[in-house]
């Protein structure tokens, strides 16, 4: 079976892009009768018409969706390589990664740990709200997002959701504040309460749980930034609602102190990917490695 012309293949794209044949033309400085030869042979190669037309302008057929799906995974590819040759001529693989805006800091960091040294790969760390970092991740912006919302899934959006971690959710107070209480029910009649933002999986069970405790506590601020959260917290002024990770360094050196584990209430930590013709081979360790710890530590 012979090659395929990448030169047909990239016409093609263009022409698909536009649905003209004389629009593309003219924006890529050839003729119309050249251009119609590039899209017939690559027609012939593939065995399969990739445009039908429609008074003047052309609609993809089946064949041409996936032709197009290809040609687009293709030179989203050979865009990321070019980009990740710097000026000295050595290559480096860029790795991108998003994370919701509430998640753990130190979550973050031990995720992407493996990777810091290593002077072959770039991390690219981005933030933002859990529908930005879906649409970046279906627009290939992003090799995976870091999360505790499990995104729908389906034929069109077929993501893959991969549960690294689990850990409990604590109230967190300066000591001062705690004094010599730990008992949830307690802290809360007292203190006002730092809280994730509305619909975030740990507010959702906090909420149940307070109204099982029949309590309504004062609520100091809803935030939806767990860096933020930290800081709050560490003022003195309100307990947190947070994963004892995400202060960790707090909590070691007694700036902060941990109450009761909440009940039945968990931070997930969840890694979604996206089908992809071409995956990025070092994010599939990641995920790998994370799954190793999370079982090992069972």
């Amino acid at each position: 079976m012979g090659e395929l012309n990448y030169n047909h293949l990239r016409y093609f794209w263009a022409v698909a892009q536009d649905g003209n044949l004389s629009r593309t033309a003219e924006r890529l400085h050839v003729s119309q009768s050249a251009l119609s030869v590039q899209i017939r042979k690559l027609e012939d190669r593939l065995g399969h018409a990739l445009f039908e037309r429609r008074g003047r302008a052309l609609h993809l057929t089946e064949a041409g969706r996936i032709t197009l799906d290809h040609a687009e995974a293709i030179f989203a590819t050979g865009d990321e390589l070019l980009g990740t040759l710097k000026e000295t001529g050595a290559a480096r693989q860029a790795v991108r990664i998003g994370a919701l805006a509430t998640l753990s800091r130190n979550f973050q960091i031990s995720f992407v740990e493996p990777l810091l040294a290593r002077a072959d790969i770039e991390v690219v760390l981005r933030s933002g709200s859990q529908a930005e970092l879906l649409g970046a991740l279906q627009s290939l912006g992003l090799d995976a997002i870091l999360t505790d919302q499990a995104p729908a899934s389906d034929a069109l959006t077929p993501f893959i959701v991969h549960r690294l971690s689990e850990q409990p959710v604590s109230l967190v107070g300066a000591p001062a504040l705690l004094g010599e209480t730990r008992a949830v029910a307690e802290l809360l009649r007292v203190h006002p309460v730092v809280l994730p933002a509305a619909g975030s999986g740990m507010r959702v069970g906090f909420d149940a749980l307070v109204d099982r405790l029949g309590l309504r506590p004062q609520i100091a601020a809803e935030v939806d930034d767990m860096a933020m959260m930290r800081l709050i917290v560490r003022e003195g002024h309100a307990l947190g609602v947070l994963p004892p990770i995400a202060v960790r360094d707090e909590l070691a050196d007694g700036t902060l102190a941990e109450a009761e584990a909440l009940p039945g209430i968990a931070e997930t930590f969840l890694a979604v990917t996206t089908q992809r013709r071409f995956p990025n081979p070092v994010v599939r360790d990641l995920i790998d490695r994370a799954m190793r710890d999370r079982f090992d530590n069972a």
